[in-house]
């Protein structure tokens, strides 16, 4: 029997996403979340990419290397069904996989080469930095988007979960903030926390004074009374 053939990254992943808890829980749900996916050495050639800007939208297969590894299970508990209900772990986009294989399709804004680095420009991630990219493929949209196909138990795009609200300082924050090391930071930030990134298994009844997450090198700290929810504050 022939070896199974072993998997080498070809890239990494620059994100604001510094940390599992925020991350969103599918690509395009937070579109303003820009990132660089960096090639690494021997594939950081131009010739790689070469007419890859010809493609709007671009398929990145990852490792969920910072998942808990343990006994394989056949079902998961999908957020999408408040966390109560199983289904079959291949029915399922669950980080918990036999491989811990990830596929997101995000939008390509460019490429570019800088300091003999190959990057290419991003919009709309779902994946932590640093998480090694195992490919890159054009999404073409003939082939890749069907018109006739169902979405299961997730038909559509999920509609917010939260309003979200600036305290007053933290207006004045974010005034600060430069946008070239911090692009979007406002989007993002709405975009991440009205989700709801809790657990969907999260009981109000035992909710906790305040919840926080990262991006970039910020904290975020924030809360939630019913539906609305306000950011407290923002920290290095």
């Amino acid at each position: 029997m022939d070896q199974p053939t072993s998997l080498n990254p070809i890239a990494t992943v620059h994100s604001c996403f510094t940390e599992k808890f925020g991350v969103p829980r599918q690509p395009g749900i937070v579109t303003e979340a820009v990132g660089t996916i960096e090639l690494l050495a021997p594939y950081n050639r131009m010739e790689a990419v070469r007419e890859l800007e010809g493609f709007s939208h671009i398929w990145v297969i990852f490792l969920f290397d910072r998942s808990a590894r343990g006994q394989w299970k056949p079902t998961v508990r999908p957020p999408r069904l408040g966390g109560n209900k199983k289904v079959g772990v291949f029915a399922s986009r669950s980080n918990f996989r036999p491989n811990p294989i990830g596929l997101s399709v995000v939008r390509l804004l460019g490429v570019t080469e800088e300091k003999g680095k190959i990057l290419i420009r991003v919009k709309g991630l779902d994946i932590l930095d640093g998480t090694p990219v195992l490919d890159i493929k054009p999404y073409i949209p003939y082939v890749d988007s069907v018109e006739e196909a169902t979405g299961g138990f997730a038909p559509e795009r999920p509609e917010p979960r939260l309003s979200v609200t600036f305290a007053p300082e933290v207006e004045e924050t974010l005034q600060k903030l430069s946008p070239d090391t911090y692009p979007n930071a406002r989007k993002v930030i709405e975009g991440v926390v009205e989700q709801d990134p809790r657990p969907a298994y999260y009981n109000e009844k035992k909710r906790e004074a305040s919840f926080g997450f990262c991006l970039w090198d910020l904290n975020i700290r924030w809360q939630a009374e019913g539906t609305v929810a306000t950011i407290t504050e923002i920290t290095r």
